[in-house]
């Protein structure tokens, strides 16, 4: 993944699984509500700045997170999945140092969005 058109072929295999999958699918369609002719672009320039340094994207990915959070509970078991697609669709199409670091930054983005969406439920509940 190293380069515009590699991320794109990427981000596309990636979402055409989850949107296949019978546990994330509802969180983007039914939940979320994605329309991919706006999302897509967004998520390919979000891992275009995040492993060829564009500047392009410019969003908060939190705050969205935190509103489907806040309609549907996500939980750890599609963290999971969501990190097991990822993995597994870079592996069938790449090889290399930038597919590994590709891998684990979604990784810590994985870990850090969970911990937060946990903590923001734990501060809900408590408050």
């Amino acid at each position: 993944m190293d380069s515009r058109e590699s991320i794109d072929f990427f981000v596309d295999c990636f979402y055409e699984r989850v949107l296949a999958d019978e546990q994330l699918s509802p969180i983007f369609v039914d939940v979320a509500e994605v329309d991919l002719a706006i999302h897509l672009p967004h998520i390919k320039n979000y891992w275009r700045k995040l492993l060829l340094g564009e500047k392009k994207y410019q969003r908060h990915t939190m705050d969205a997170h935190r509103k489907i959070h806040a309609k549907r509970a996500l939980r750890a078991e599609d963290f999971q999945r969501w990190l097991d697609f990822f993995s597994a669709t870079a592996d069938a199409h790449f090889a290399g140092k930038r597919t590994e670091r590709a891998k684990q930054v979604a990784k810590k983005i994985a870990a850090n969005m969970e911990q937060s969406l946990r903590t923001q439920s734990d501060i809900l509940r408590s408050g």
